[in-house]
């Protein structure tokens, strides 16, 4: 952690101004590590001591690009860093944000661009982490074989609503390495999200997860609850009926089969060549890097394979939700095979959550289309969410009107890396564009 005196803070910034030891011309890669060190061959580990090594560490190539530094008028602000990812492209060509066919105004708006990065904890876990803009802070767990960039257009999207989104990779998926043991069980994959929350200084934030993401942040919340602003499951596998078909293909091995079968089924029907050609390209730009990484290391998948199979029943973490008054948003398609609908209905009865039904939602619904969580989301604001947000402010001490500046803050620490590793908003002249989402849906209010 950082020292309370501003002295590592003090280096750190010198690091990252390029008066310090270690530094970055702008044409190489950067990787973040508090005990780190500065790799100098093009690919450079920056740290807290601003230290310096040259080991050509190949997995530290290719994640972060260091363009600019812009001090503020109050010290180092929250937008600090620019980037050209190898998944994102170079900024001249953001692949995020809304798209669409009207014509443009000459106004010029702030595009949200997610900004990749790859983190280094105290024990030399790389951990791979996206950030994008600013205000209270959403962390995004993603779901078995996928990656936090897999969510980037939903993610900018939601950045115009108020957040500072935080993508955070689980262990052996996209930058992150595996666990040394494969993981005995899921609760070591929520330790790990929990370690990497205190390494960004990210004291609460609202809490989602799709799929097992949505498994390890129900457990990270139920085990600490003081972290969870709010939770919010996205077709998550929590609840009785996943809990039930989990523990049949441990004796019954044609249960593993036919559900291996529709999460391919499912996956397979990811990309909307058919009904929307323009997302599917887009998506498949951003799918092609993770399906080529799973070509290259399949055995990745085995450990988190072997911990879900594993997992233990998830009804007392729900109920530790509902004991603990964490609020919890359920959102689930209703044609989701590889989780039933019964499993959301389970998990918002048992947590005492709104439940939200996608109507033809599939289990990858929100990557098939990114205008549908967003707009859930906003609808939300002006209902149980808003509710959630007032009561997290004002015990803050802050108004619902707070500026994003006073609302991150309260939510992060004062020294907090998430600040350093945020991307300022590009000022661009586009189009105005007014996509309506592919999904309807329904929201039910507990009893």
């Amino acid at each position: 952690m950082v020292a309370d005196d501003g002295t590592a803070e003090k280096r750190w910034d010198q690091a990252l101004s390029g008066d310090g030891a270690a530094g970055a011309d702008g044409n190489g890669s950067t990787t973040l590590s508090r005990d780190g060190t500065a790799d100098h061959d093009g690919d450079t580990t920056l740290s807290r001591d601003g230290s310096a090594r040259a080991d050509g560490d190949e997995a530290a190539s290719n994640v972060i690009r260091l363009a600019e530094i812009v001090p503020g008028a109050s010290g180092w602000s929250s937008s600090l860093i620019v980037l050209d990812d190898p998944v994102t492209g170079p900024s001249e060509e953001p692949i995020v944000g809304p798209e669409g066919t009207a014509p443009e105004t000459g106004d010029r708006v702030a595009v949200p661009r997610l900004a990749r990065h790859e983190i280094v904890l105290d024990d030399d876990h790389r951990v791979g982490v996206a950030v994008c803009g600013q205000g209270l802070p959403l962390v995004l767990v993603h779901g078995f074989t996928a990656e936090g960039i897999l969510y980037a257009q939903t993610l900018s999207r939601l950045v115009a609503m108020g957040f500072k989104v935080v993508a955070i990779d689980v262990a052996g998926h996209g930058a992150t390495q595996g666990l040394p043991t494969g993981g005995d069980d899921l609760a070591s994959y929520a330790a790990l999200l929990g370690r990497v929350l205190d390494e960004l200084g990210i004291r609460r934030a609202v809490l989602a997860g799709h799929s097992m993401g949505g498994r390890l942040v129900t457990q990270l919340a139920a085990d600490q609850p003081d972290r969870a602003i709010a939770v919010v499951l996205i077709d998550a596998v929590v609840g009785q009926c996943w809990d039930r078909m989990i523990g049949l293909s441990r004796f019954m091995p044609p249960v593993l089969v036919a559900l291996t079968a529709l999460l391919v089924v499912d996956t397979l029907s990811t990309l909307p060549l058919l009904r929307n050609p323009s997302q599917a390209a887009k998506l498949g730009r951003l799918l092609g890097p993770t399906l080529l990484g799973h070509a290259r290391r399949p055995w990745r998948m085995l450990g988190p394979a072997v911990s879900l199979l594993r997992s233990s029943a998830s009804g007392g973490m729900l109920e530790a939700l509902a004991e603990a008054r964490v609020p919890v948003v359920v959102i689930h398609g209703d044609r989701d095979m590889p989780v039933p609908y019964a499993t959301a209905v389970d998990a918002a009865r048992r947590s005492g959550g709104t439940l939200v039904t996608v109507k033809g939602g599939t289990h990858s619904w929100v990557l098939k289309d990114p205008e549908t969580l967003p707009a859930i989301v906003a609808q939300l604001l002006d209902g149980p969410l808003a509710r959630v947000r007032a009561a997290a402010l004002g015990a803050a001490g802050l108004r619902t009107d707070a500026s994003p500046e006073q609302i991150e803050a309260t939510f992060l620490g004062p020294h907090a890396w998430v600040r350093y590793l945020t991307p300022r908003l590009e000022m661009r002249t586009i189009a105005e564009h007014h996509h309506r989402s592919c999904y309807r849906w329904t929201v039910e209010q507990p009893a």
